[in-house]
């Protein structure tokens, strides 16, 4: 690890970066906010006053690179995991669903799985024109 602490408080689209503090009379541990990160241009904006170290920004650099490929890795994820729903809700509406039930969804699910498909097809064609 390198020689400085920081804590990366996750939020929509970035982070929030503090500078672990340990050297005080109390002995206590303090987070001095010392930057924000946007995770998708990757800029790194220096929180009031604060002077970023070289180390600093590399350790934000590399949380960047980092949490781009976790957040990658987490939507193929939920796509893995909406591919088992959908056959579950299919399950659920063919055996156990009340007339009730179908009518409060179905709209809404057709919907969306019509703009999903629209989406994907659309997607399809480009990818194959591109070949």
């Amino acid at each position: 690890m390198s020689g400085t602490d920081l804590h990366f408080r996750t939020r929509d689209n970035g982070a929030v970066v503090f500078r672990i503090e340990t050297e005080n009379r109390q002995r206590r541990l303090d987070l001095r906010q010392l930057a924000v990160i946007n995770i998708r241009s990757g800029e790194i904006k220096p929180h009031g006053q604060q002077t970023l170290t070289a180390d600093e920004i590399a350790q934000m650099q590399s949380w960047v690179e980092a949490r781009r490929t976790e957040l990658q890795t987490r939507e193929r994820d939920d796509i893995e995991r909406l591919i088992d729903q959908i056959n579950s809700a299919a399950q659920w509406f063919q055996s156990r669903a009340e007339p009730s039930d179908i009518e409060a969804v179905s709209n809404r699910l057709l919907l969306s799985m019509h703009d999903l498909r629209s989406t994907l097809v659309k997607k399809q064609v480009d990818e194959a024109d591109k070949d």
